[in-house]
């Protein structure tokens, strides 16, 4: 579903759509858009960025779709528009969906998951000549957490004298992990987690089976759980939850051995949901994330300590900040499993 042009909006969308209507009568040089991972922010930041550039807006502010300009924004060729992102998004096929999903890259060589400082400086050149028929020019910049600590300082620098006729539209997943000078200095525009029931009807909508489990295992956010529901990984959860289930110091290297080629950062999202639900299994007998496992979560809740699932949910957390790149993936993941399976000794 594109948003970048027309009235398309994501149904959890619309109300936000005529907050920005508002905001855009006094627009400010710089906006972040921030909420939850999987729930389209960056594409609602692509259809509010069309609506600045058309030159035949309808009458609700969004982008006509059929004007020269929206012409240009939809070939991403606009010259008043530009796209700061990870060069690993570069290879996304599927523009404007989702933030921080990214392809593999076709070089051998990694694609960075940053945004560096020579693409935040390219925007100079970008904002030193005239607009576009005299309009204003827009800089789309995603995920903010991806600058690099050159990148946020260049931004900075643009942040705090803004050129004329400019406007930054930022789009984060977490606050936390933003300069707090940058912070200051942008217009906070949240974006939150869509109704329970909105997203499982979309879902539905997307003709996707089982929507209510796909839904809850990636916290609520449609997008996520569709593009979940779309890779190949459902086999290699429930392999890891299994072992979760039934922790063993020899399962666990067997476990470690199996799952060595899936993405660390996938495993360690995984387990950090299971803790969760163990947790909340232990103290309100309720489960969010897998309740397919609602059994399995119960059994282990009652083998383990409140205070031994709280320390491991601080030791998951600390290797969630190292798991996009571990020394050795296999080592990473069987010293993850083995933690766990300590906390029942």
């Amino acid at each position: 579903m594109s948003t970048t042009t027309g009235s398309a909006l994501y149904p959890w969308h619309h109300a936000a759509w005529e907050q920005w209507q508002q905001l855009r009568e006094r627009l400010p040089h710089a906006i972040l858009f921030h909420g939850p991972q999987g729930t389209g922010k960056t594409a609602f930041a692509e259809a509010c960025a069309a609506a600045l550039l058309c030159e035949t807006p309808t009458t609700q502010g969004h982008a006509c779709g059929s004007c020269d300009a929206c012409g240009w924004f939809a070939q991403y060729s606009h010259p008043d528009y530009r796209r700061v992102r990870p060069e690993a998004l570069e290879d996304d096929a599927t523009e404007g969906e989702d933030e921080g999903e990214s392809k593999k890259a076709k070089s051998t060589k990694a694609p960075s998951k940053d945004i560096k400082i020579d693409q935040v400086r390219a925007l100079g050149d970008f904002m030193n000549i005239s607009t576009h028929r005299s309009g204003v020019r827009v800089v789309l910049l995603h995920p903010a957490e991806a600058l690099n600590t050159a990148a946020a300082n260049s931004l900075l620098k643009m942040l705090e004298e803004p050129p004329p006729h400019t406007v930054f539209l930022l789009v984060s997943n977490g606050l936390d992990r933003l300069l707090p000078s940058i912070l200051s200095r942008c217009r906070k525009f949240a974006l939150p987690m869509p109704e329970h029931a909105q997203a499982l009807q979309w879902l539905s909508a997307q003709d996707l089976r089982d929507a209510e489990s796909w839904l809850a295992e990636e916290g609520g956010a449609p997008l996520a759980a569709l593009e979940a529901s779309q890779n190949e990984n459902r086999e290699a959860m429930d392999l890891l939850l299994r072992q979760l289930a039934q922790p063993s110091v020899e399962g666990a290297l067997k476990t470690a051995d199996a799952l060595q080629k899936t993405p660390v950062l996938s495993l360690v999202t995984w387990q950090q949901r299971w803790l969760y639900d163990v947790l909340a299994c232990k103290l309100s007998d309720r489960v969010r994330y897998y309740p397919r496992y609602r059994k399995e979560l119960a059994r282990v809740a009652e083998r383990v300590e409140t205070a031994a699932v709280l320390q491991a949910q601080k030791a998951i957390g600390e290797r969630r900040a190292i798991a996009e790149h571990p020394l050795s993936p296999k080592l990473f993941v069987e010293d993850m499993l083995l933690e766990y399976t300590a906390i029942f000794s």
